[in-house]
């Protein structure tokens, strides 16, 4: 929850999102640490269906052909509403069992940073009991990214990760960056909605007409942290979805963060 608080800190709530100018002569470094990888997903809540104690609904996956070992499967959701929805939809079939009825009643949404399923991935990738995940992108998010790869002559039949939307000055150049908080500090957005993308693209568009939104999905993103030396990507910052930015802004002012607008991005034109 303390990750979630300081996202809050850093998206804004206090201050404002605004265009910031073409970046240069960033120094080298070398790849990211599986700590930064992580602080950076922490970024974002995702929510795990969980009984009242916490333990997040799992299925049993049996052992299956050329080796492969039985597992256990919990789903991940990168939208409150949608894994509500499924509990309702649950529920709603167990009705029928009274056993199943009582057991499913008390079932929520959980939100967690995502950065903790990382971790926890990557921990256990090489044990024989290792975790398993199963990540239920927003459905909206999946078609429009989908839409945009098609239309840009690429052949998509299903997209199979998390997608994330990044604006570039045009095909061929650089990433729009931000800045946000109230530092002003810099940041490369990778958004988890399209929505958010396109406001940026809008900011963009009268000074660079060839600026464009760009589809990338997050086990790409997180392979190339691990490997590229890149210094770009120190700045990349994963940014939620409106619905996540609401949960977070509730959040804080739970814990006292105050009556903060939500983040928005001004009328400001990035320079050349």
């Amino acid at each position: 929850m303390k990750s979630f608080v300081r996202w809050g800190t850093k998206l804004g709530l206090v201050g404002s999102v605004v265009l910031a100018t073409v970046m240069t002569g960033l120094a080298p470094v070398i790849a990211l640490t599986q700590q930064q990888i992580k602080e950076k997903l922490d970024d974002v809540p995702v929510w795990l269906i969980t009984n009242p104690q916490g333990l997040p609904l799992s299925r049993q996956i049996p052992a299956g052909q050329n080796g492969q070992k039985p597992a256990t499967v919990t789903g991940v959701y990168m939208s409150r509403q949608e894994a509500q929805a499924f509990i309702s939809n649950l529920q709603k079939t167990a009705s029928q069992d009274p056993k199943m009825a009582e057991m499913v009643k008390s079932l929520r949404p959980t939100a967690v940073p995502l950065g903790s399923i990382y971790q926890q991935l990557e921990e256990t990738k090489n044990k024989a009991d290792r975790l398993v995940f199963a990540f239920k992108p927003v459905d909206a998010e999946i078609k429009a990214a989908t839409d945009l790869l098609r239309a840009s002559g690429q052949e998509v039949q299903q997209f199979r990760s998390i997608p994330l939307f990044m604006v570039r000055f045009a095909p061929d150049k650089g990433y729009v960056p931000i800045k946000l908080g109230q530092q002003g500090k810099e940041y490369i957005p990778m958004f988890l909605s399209k929505k958010d993308a396109d406001q940026l693209l809008s900011q963009v568009k009268p000074k660079f007409s060839q600026a464009d939104i760009q589809v990338v999905d997050v086990d790409g993103v997180l392979q190339t942290m691990k490997e590229k030396n890149d210094a770009w990507l120190n700045q990349v910052v994963f940014f939620p979805s409106q619905e996540a930015r609401e949960y977070l802004l509730k959040l804080s002012q739970q814990q006292g963060g105050g009556q903060a607008p939500a983040p928005r991005t001004n009328n400001a034109a990035p320079k050349k």
